[in-house]
C-alpha cells in the first residue's frame, strides 16, 4: 500500500472504529470531520469518495491479517498453537476491547450494497483466512493433530463461520467470555485424541 500522510492515517483510523460498531452506512464524511477536527473538503483531499476511504481501510486491514497469519507461521510453524494463537487474538481483543469485532464481517452483511471495490476487499479477506485456515487443518491432519469430519476447506469454513458467529453473540449478549464459551467445544471437537 502507498505511504499516508498523518492526516490520512487519522482519518484511517477513526473510520475503521465507525466501520468496526457500525459498518459502511453508520458514517458520513461530517462524522469524521468532527473528530478529527477537519473539514469534510480536506477528507475528500485524501480520500475523493467514502468508498476509497473504505477501500483504503479494508484494504490496510487484510494486509495486516495477512500479515499476522504469515508471522504466526514463521514463528509457529505449528498447526494446534496457530490455530490456538487465532482464536486467542480475538478472545483477548473482545475482552479489552481493543477490537471487538471484524470489520470484514461487519461488512459482509452490507455485501450486495458495497460498492464493488470495497465489496472485493472484503471477498479477498474471507478467502485469504479461508486458505490460511484450510492449510493449518490439512497440515495439522497430516501430522495427526487434528482429526476433521469433513475435508479441511469445509472444516476451515465451518471454523471462520463459528469464530464470526462468536463474535457476533458476544456483542448481543454483550458478555466477552461467550465468544470462548462457543468457540472452546468446536475447537476441542477438531483435536485428535492423542493430540498432546
Amino acid at each position: 500500500m502507498t505511504e499516508l500522510s498523518q492526516k490520512a492515517n487519522e482519518i484511517v483510523a477513526h473510520t475503521r472504529r465507525l466501520l468496526t460498531t457500525g459498518g459502511y452506512k453508520s458514517f458520513s464524511y461530517a462524522d469524521i470531520a468532527e473528530v478529527v477536527q477537519i473539514r469534510k473538503a480536506s477528507i475528500h483531499h485524501h480520500f475523493p469518495g467514502k468508498a476509497d476511504l473504505v477501500r483504503t481501510v479494508v484494504a490496510q486491514y487484510c494486509e495486516e491479517a495477512r500479515a499476522g497469519m504469515s508471522a504466526l507461521d514463521r514463528q509457529l510453524n505449528d498447526p494446534l498453537a496457530e490455530l490456538k494463537a487465532y482464536i486467542g487474538y480475538w478472545s483477548q481483543c473482545i475482552k479489552d476491547g481493543s477490537s471487538s469485532f471484524c470489520i470484514c464481517v461487519m461488512l459482509a452483511v452490507e455485501l450486495p450494497t458495497l460498492p464493488a471495490e470495497v465489496a472485493a476487499e472484503v471477498s479477498r479477506h474471507f478467502h485469504d483466512l479461508s486458505n490460511w485456515l484450510t492449510s493449518l487443518l490439512e497440515k495439522g491432519q497430516s501430522e495427526g493433530t487434528f482429526q476433521l469430519q469433513e475435508t479441511p476447506a469445509v472444516e476451515a469454513k465451518a471454523l471462520m463461520a463459528t469464530v464470526h458467529g462468536a463474535m457476533l453473540a458476544a456483542r448481543a449478549f454483550d458478555n466477552a467470555d461467550m465468544f470462548q464459551q462457543i468457540i472452546e467445544p468446536v475447537f476441542n471437537r477438531l483435536i485428535a485424541e492423542n493430540s498432546p
